[in-house]
């Protein structure tokens, strides 16, 4: 495998399968989260698998998670920097965590003892595997031979072309966590009404709109991406689910058929997302002309 000339690295929230940070050599921040009175991090040998998480929100168990800390973030970076290599950090939505200002913060204290080495903290205002793709896309850059500098200008140039839909089968974890308000959950909840949302350009969930039944959130989801996608065609498309993975099947089928979408990679939601989106939710990812 050939050297990488510079790391980049994320936070387990872009939940992107552990192969691919091994294949590409990214490393990720595992995030904390607590379920059933015990806490966990989150990472591909974590003792809690996705299934049992969220059987253990099923029965009534309310998870709670934690941001990164700026201690978390140097203590995660400076092994890189010893080693002489340069970091471009991607990070969580600013406008779901206070974990980009926590890196931001950390970033600066090691820059007083790293001054010949660059460090980027770059905010994805994307979330699960939204982060994902703009991750994908990054390490992609680099391997082609993209510069430190060039890469985060691509980043910052694209980031609000990166399109999250999303559907959930309950508002009211989105709103526990503070995510989403509680008039929206309570509309939201409607027998038989299933929301329809997106991440906004400040890295906000918006509700916009409800309809009837599943189905029909899944296809709403695949006509927001006829609206805007750039070439479906010669784009790879993530989808993301919260334990149910016939319902991002149905969604891939209906985008490869009204799309033509070719490359599509479907992977779980993990716990930290999982935590405020809860089981039954299903996101499309792709690149379009706005958010």
């Amino acid at each position: 495998m050939t050297e990488r000339s510079y790391v980049v690295s994320t936070d387990s929230t872009a939940d992107l399968p552990w192969s691919f940070y091994q294949e590409h050599e990214v490393p990720f921040i595992p995030m904390l989260f607590t379920v059933d009175g015990k806490e966990y991090r989150d990472c591909g040998d974590c003792p809690l698998s996705n299934h049992a998480f969220y059987d253990l929100v099923r029965s009534g168990q309310m998870p709670s998670t934690a941001q990164v800390t700026a201690v978390e973030f140097e203590e995660f970076a400076e092994p890189f920097l010893q080693a002489g290599k340069d970091l471009l950090h991607i990070s969580f939505s600013s406008g779901l965590s206070g974990s980009f200002h926590s890196c931001l913060n950390g970033a600066a204290a090691l820059r007083e003892k790293y001054p010949d080495r660059k460090i980027l903290v770059l905010d994805s205002l994307a979330a699960s595997m939204g982060e994902g793709l703009l991750a994908y896309h990054t390490v992609k850059n680099r391997d082609a031979g993209m510069t430190i500098e060039e890469n985060a200008k691509w980043f910052e140039d694209n980031k609000l072309n990166l399109c999250h839909w999303f559907t959930v089968d309950d508002l009211h974890h989105l709103h526990r966590g503070g995510r989403v308000s509680k008039a929206s959950a309570i509309m939201g909840s409607l027998l038989g009404v299933k929301p329809v949302l997106h991440v906004d350009d400040e890295g906000h969930l918006i509700l916009v709109e409800k309809v009837r039944g599943r189905a029909a959130s899944l296809d709403k989801m695949a006509e927001q991406m006829e609206k805007t996608a750039i070439d479906p065609a010669q784009q790879t498309v993530f989808i993301s689910h919260g334990d149910c993975l016939k319902d991002a099947q149905i969604l891939a089928q209906k985008v490869r058929e009204r799309l033509g979408v070719k490359d599509i990679l479907i992977n779980p939601i993990g716990p930290v997302i999982g935590a405020h989106s809860g089981p039954g939710t299903v996101a499309l990812f792709f690149l379009g002309t706005k958010r």
